[in-house]
């Protein structure tokens, strides 16, 4: 019979956490426990931009550009922010990005795991309250440069009115958490992608049109940001677009977003004033 630390800690009542159980176990793990030296790091770690978001009728559209930067210069040009955290829902990453892409690694398994212990999958509010907990986990290194503020939306399986079921959910470096409505966005190019959407998104939408206000408003932020990524048309290098709606998360294909990216192209070729 094995005994010491690991067994009695596999039985300690920390309930359906991963993550609590994570910090009890192997705290130098978890992504905001790392000790630090001081002063400010940010500097020093590639970023991850532009993520947005909007709800259609049905469903949600989640996207995101592929630039990463460090300082001024461009980290990475194909860098995936727009991850599947679970079978109706997406999170997409802005801030640090080694230490968004763990974080949201991790909160895949805590969701997968409540659902392992308990039998039945959190509540799409349940969901995005786990995740501004850990969030909150990560304001020492955030406060030192090293901010992680995702944007988080799924599909509401509890919802009476399924065309309205596609919710959308913000954060604040703290962890703060709060429901969306419409349209979001956040990063670097945040506030020209959402002006954006905020003359785009129209209640009752279907998904193409989502898709297509998405595809824009990423235009629009990478047209004054210069830490946002346009569509790289000689390299093939899209947005990564995601949509969850009853029947789960899809990503889109690369034809199918460059499809839409060449409508885009043509019409502010044809008004390039727009």
């Amino acid at each position: 019979m094995t005994t010491g630390r690991s067994s009695n800690l596999f039985n300690a009542p920390v309930g359906s956490s991963f993550t609590e159980f994570l910090n009890l176990a192997a705290p130098e793990l978890l992504p905001g426990r790392r000790p630090l030296p001081p002063g400010d790091h940010g500097a020093v770690a590639p970023h991850g931009t532009t993520i947005v978001a909007a709800t259609y009728n049905g469903g949600v559209v989640m996207g995101g550009d592929r630039r990463a930067t460090q300082g001024n210069m461009i980290a990475q040009r194909d860098i995936e922010k727009v991850f599947p955290t679970d079978a109706y829902s997406v999170a997409g990453i802005a801030g640090t990005a080694g230490i968004a892409i763990e974080m949201i690694r991790l909160y895949q398994v805590e969701l997968e795991h409540y659902e392992k212990i308990e039998g039945t999958p959190l509540t799409l509010d349940g969901k995005a309250n786990r995740l501004s907990i850990m969030i909150r986990g990560n304001l020492g290194a955030a406060l030192q440069g090293l901010a992680v503020i995702p944007l988080f939306a799924g599909f509401d399986l509890d919802a009476t009115d399924p065309a309205a079921a596609g919710r959308i959910f913000g954060f604040d470096v703290t962890g703060g958490c709060w429901e969306e409505q419409g349209y979001s966005s956040v990063g670097s190019g945040s506030v020209f992608a959402k002006s954006s959407l905020k003359k785009l998104w129209k209640p009752a939408m279907d998904e193409a049109g989502a898709v297509r206000i998405l595809v824009e408003s990423l235009y629009d932020a990478a047209d004054d940001d210069s830490a946002t990524g346009g569509p790289d048309i000689i390299r093939k290098l899209y947005p990564i677009l995601a949509v969850v709606d009853a029947e789960g998360v899809r990503r889109l294909t690369d034809d199918e977003v460059g499809a839409v990216v060449a409508e885009v192209i043509a019409d502010r070729t044809a008004n390039p004033g727009v």
